[in-house]
């Protein structure tokens, strides 16, 4: 009889140990806030997912992505530095840490970060569009017509199309600007590089 009662009980707390969401699961319940727009309720389940595991570093890129949107770079530039700072290799937290800088304004570290970003993954668009929009920045505007253009022939996009078009618009390219301009307008291509977030 005692062992029967044991073992109930050891099933019991088996069973109420599978109900309580893993350092993953506050991740993703994190990330389907952030697809919603709840920034705020996104960041409490990022920190959750960092409590519970703090080697978790997707759960540090989803939080400064997070931070990012809602115009905290200082936050976004902690986790991804510390991202960084735990594994050099990890690819995409050096463009969101570009695009981070690019928002302080400082366009000569941003790019130094991006053309790090691209040296690992030369195939990502979304790092030669970060980049791009540096080059606007920094007024090197054939460099950035550069980039957009080799993100337009892999992922034509509407936004990119517009960016490259303000490219051209402000080196003095009004008609190219303009043929830009309404390629974006067309409706036949995808509204955005990026379906989800290009910090993600």
């Amino acid at each position: 009889m005692i062992r029967k009662i044991c073992g109930l009980f050891v099933a019991i707390l088996a069973a109420g140990c599978t109900t309580l969401p893993t350092s993953a699961e506050w991740n993703a319940r994190g990330d389907g806030y952030f697809k919603d727009g709840k920034t705020a309720q996104a960041i409490k389940a990022y920190n959750k997912a960092i409590v519970m595991n703090p080697d978790n570093l997707e759960a540090y890129a989803s939080r400064g992505a997070a931070h990012f949107v809602e115009g905290n770079f200082d936050l976004a530039a902690n986790d991804f530095k510390y991202i960084l700072q735990v594994n050099p290799y990890y690819a995409d937290a050096y463009t969101a840490y570009g695009s981070v800088l690019a928002a302080r304004r400082d366009f000569a570290n941003a790019l130094e970060v991006l053309n790090m970003a691209i040296e690992m993954k030369p195939s990502k668009p979304e790092n030669y569009f970060s980049r791009g929009g540096v080059y606007v920045m920094l007024g090197q505007y054939a460099n950035a017509v550069s980039d957009y253009t080799a993100v337009l022939n892999v992922y034509p996009a509407a936004d990119v199309y517009n960016a490259r078009g303000i490219a051209y618009a402000q080196w003095g390219k009004k008609e190219l600007a303009a043929k830009d301009f309404e390629a974006a307008k067309s409706g036949k291509i995808p509204a955005s590089l990026s379906v989800y977030s290009q910090l993600k």
